[in-house]
């Protein structure tokens, strides 16, 4: 972002991002309870000035993470301690999440062992190599772009992330790939244009113009 300041905790509608999202998640009654995970550096500002500031209540643990987002949801996954049979995994930094999509998903995950939200992809995908040479083109109908929240049963992603650690499954870009690998089926259901990820100033802006157009 080149702010000096972790992209969660930038403001939009005078609140961090990361308020934002947890807030979407304290007010879906099916949603039971929240682990946040977040760098170790952050853990009492984030319990001081986003879980008790804006009464995160649902929020039960505020646990530090790992070098990589990978490790940082094995740890989160690990400090439900199994208590939950249903684990909703959310990126912090998509702050337009709604109360409909997530129980659009719980819903999906009650009839489905894995659910995640993506968006059919719009344009044409192409497979580069590494001197950025077209080697493949997808079939456009058969491409979705996924987005957070994924929904998984405990002992799938649990025993997921612990055979990644042991094998060294280190290029998972998501969850669900973990999830896929040992062979459990992974059910889409289609997400929102408004779940944005925030991870440049442009989608900063893109998320201010979509809360001012549309403030619920």
């Amino acid at each position: 972002m080149g702010t000096g300041r972790a992209k969660q905790f930038l403001k939009l509608r005078d609140r961090p991002l990361l308020a934002l999202t947890l807030e979407t998640l304290q007010n879906c009654d099916q949603v039971d309870a929240i682990i946040l995970v977040v760098p170790e550096t952050d853990v009492a500002f984030c319990r001081d000035h986003i879980v008790h500031q804006y009464g995160m209540d649902k929020v039960i643990n505020i646990v530090p993470g790992g070098a990589r987002r990978q490790d940082s949801v094995r740890i989160g996954v690990k400090a439900t301690a199994g208590n939950y049979d249903l684990l909703l995994i959310h990126d912090g930094v998509r702050p337009l999440i709604t109360v409909e999509l997530v129980e659009r998903l719980i819903q999906a995950a009650l009839k489905h062992r894995a659910v995640i939200a993506a968006l059919p992809a719009k344009e044409t995908v192409k497979e580069v190599n590494s001197e950025n040479v077209v080697v493949g083109t997808y079939d456009r109908k058969r491409v979705w772009l996924v987005q957070t929240p994924q929904i998984f049963r405990y002992q799938d992603i649990m025993t997921a992330h612990e055979k990644a650690l042991a094998e060294g499954w280190d290029e998972a870009t998501d969850d669900s790939l973990l999830v896929e690998k040992t062979g459990i089926t992974v059910t889409v259901v289609e997400g929102s244009d408004r779940n944005i990820k925030v991870t440049t100033p442009f989608d900063l802006e893109v998320a201010r113009n979509l809360l001012a157009a549309n403030p619920e």
